[in-house]
């Protein structure tokens, strides 16, 4: 399907000893069927529920050269995940998605077909175009992620940073390896308002970007790592980007 690329799928971890085995079993199965070369690089950050010896574990049953290990001392944050994993990358594109099944890997093709067809910079995932959207979150979850991943957060981000995406604030996104590695050098933000700031920063150094609708699916197994202060920080951060852009 890919020809000579490569594809290094990123996935930052931190206690998803349940969730991993399953988005990996899904994650390479996706691969084979498609015929697509990849790697998929676990940065765990010293999870206290061993998420790291379930992934040693994984890599005995798929292979050192399928599954890399490339944990951390401890949480340092998502954007600098991206930078450790990127200097271990050897793809020349770059996936990245949540380890907790929110993104299902059956989209996947999809992204490398439209990137293929149009030599896109970025395809990013969507829940708010065509047939993209959310499910199974319950009223206490509704509440929270709406204040940070709602289509209201989403509306508000997008009229004060003109991204020109329909979905700020999603975190399923293919890039080329030089692009992302430019987006993370330049951006400031932390926690949550980085992601958007990717796609402010790929608007400002003109990157050509592409939308796949998705769903997006609430996690199956363990806490999610979300509550009320994380709104208070989304909306700082937003508006700190919001003046520095």
């Amino acid at each position: 399907m890919t020809g000579h690329h490569k594809y290094s799928v990123l996935l930052p971890t931190y206690n998803e000893r349940d969730n991993l085995p399953i988005i990996i079993w899904l994650l390479t199965k996706t691969f084979h069927e498609n015929n697509i070369d990849y790697e998929i690089i676990v940065i765990d950050d010293n999870s206290p529920d061993k998420t790291l010896e379930v992934a040693q574990e994984l890599q005995k049953i798929y292979g050192e050269n399928r599954i890399v290990l490339r944990p951390r001392a401890g949480k340092l944050g998502l954007g600098t995940a991206y930078v450790h994993g990127i200097q271990h990358a050897t793809g020349d594109f770059i996936f990245i998605l949540d380890a907790d099944m929110s993104h299902h890997p059956k989209f996947i093709p999809e992204m490398i077909r439209l990137q293929q067809s149009k030599n896109l910079d970025i395809v990013t995932g969507t829940r708010y175009a065509g047939n993209g959207g959310v499910y199974g979150w319950d009223l206490k979850r509704k509440v929270i992620r709406q204040g940070i991943h709602g289509s209201a957060s989403n509306f508000l981000a997008s009229v004060l940073l003109r991204p020109g995406v329909s979905d700020l604030t999603g975190s399923f996104r293919l890039y080329k390896k030089e692009v992302l590695t430019q987006l993370i050098n330049s951006c400031i933000s932390k926690g949550y308002v980085f992601q958007m700031e990717m796609m402010v920063r790929a608007r400002q150094f003109n990157y050509t970007i592409g939308e796949v609708p998705i769903t997006f699916v609430d996690r199956v197994f363990g806490d999610s790592k979300m509550g009320a202060m994380e709104i208070v920080s989304y909306a700082q951060g937003l508006l700190k980007l919001f003046v520095a852009v």
